[in-house]
């Protein structure tokens, strides 16, 4: 683009809707623990190599990669280490709220009692409001791989029954392919009679029938991912006109191989058609990339000027499940934030 919106976008106020709790350990972090417990994991314990080692042949292979580094993640003490450290780090972007998604059945698994999760994580929440200004809740979210019926069962158990204060919805993540949404229907039912919200994966590695068994059967609120909608002209009238939000996470789909490249992205397809869309980060650390930098990737694909952008910071908001007052105060944040930094003047030039 003509106009760098690098220091923009890093001063401007925003909210991720869709990033993953172990997937946003730092390379530093995940070191730390290779080293730790070397001779018990294939993850390597020097920095440089993670990037080498985060290098995805296909959405399999990532899941592989992925399952490795929440094996290092072993005890209580590890995981409220891990969630202080990703509040930190968004706070760094001016992210002001997030909704990370949390995969507590993998580490019960692991050994890591449900109640010990549930008081790391909201102890590293109530620490990094604190002391960054950041507010996190959480999703809990059904992984894969199999079993599959055993970990929806022990999510729905945890959620409904440490019902942790940042809880706020349940999600389903893991591979797609073969797996039939329907089959949680029973669970994302339980799961909104208790009050949670349902954000499925779906539409990310497969096609627009997962998205659509997703709104169906699911009762999805927003979408994580759902690119595979832009290959449906119907699906795509339907989120718009029922407002049903996508999670899109670009250089994810690309990395994952969901996607051939940005420039064959669909996110330009789903805003033209009118889905509302919001821009997230998945993964960040093992996509070599940060929530900053995934909006100057929208802004590249859709052909933004800083106004543009400021719009998509305000429909992360929207589309967020934080209270009216909370919601108000961020809206508020982003146009003064404009207001008061030079770009209106710097737009009123240009217009």
């Amino acid at each position: 683009m003509a106009v760098d919106l690098t220091d923009f976008i890093a001063g401007l106020p925003k909210v991720e809707l869709h990033v993953h709790h172990v997937g946003s350990a730092a390379p530093q972090t995940v070191a730390r623990l290779a080293e730790r417990y070397a001779g018990d994991t294939s993850v390597p314990a020097d920095p440089a190599l993670l990037a080498e080692y985060f290098t995805f042949t296909d959405f399999a292979h990532f899941i592989k990669v992925y399952l490795s580094v929440v094996d290092l993640i072993r005890d209580a003490e590890d995981v409220a280490t891990l969630t202080y450290d990703i509040g930190a780090g968004l706070a760094a972007q001016s992210v002001r709220y997030a909704e990370v998604t949390l995969s507590p059945y993998s580490h019960i698994t692991r050994g890591i009692p449900a109640e010990a999760y549930c008081e790391a994580v909201e102890d590293a929440r109530r620490r990094a409001a604190r002391d960054h200004g950041v507010e996190l809740r959480w999703c809990f979210d059904i992984p894969g791989p199999p079993p599959w019926m055993t970990a929806a069962d022990v999510t729905l158990d945890v959620a409904l029954k440490q019902r942790p204060d940042g809880l706020i919805s349940f999600g389903l993540g893991g591979p797609e392919a073969g797996v039939s949404r329907e089959q949680f229907a029973g669970h994302f039912a339980a799961a909104r009679a208790a009050g949670l919200h349902s954000v499925p994966h779906a539409g990310e590695s497969t096609g627009p029938q997962t998205v659509w068994d997703a709104v169906r059967h699911l009762g999805a609120e927003r979408i994580g991912h759902g690119i595979a909608a832009a290959r449906d002209p119907e699906l795509m009238a339907h989120l718009r006109e029922h407002d049903i939000a996508l999670e899109v996470c670009p250089t994810s789909n690309v990395c994952t191989r969901s996607v051939p490249s940005l420039a064959e992205h669909p996110l330009p397809a789903l805003v033209a058609a009118g889905v509302p869309v919001t821009i997230n980060s998945d993964d960040p650390p093992m996509f070599s990339t940060t929530l900053n930098r995934e909006y100057q990737v929208a802004a590249d694909l859709l052909g933004l000027d800083e106004r543009g952008v400021a719009g998509l910071a305000r429909q992360a908001v929207r589309y967020s499940f934080l209270d009216d007052a909370g919601k108000s105060a961020i809206l508020a944040e982003i146009d003064a934030y404009v207001a008061g930094s030079g770009w209106v003047q710097a737009l009123t030039d240009k217009d």
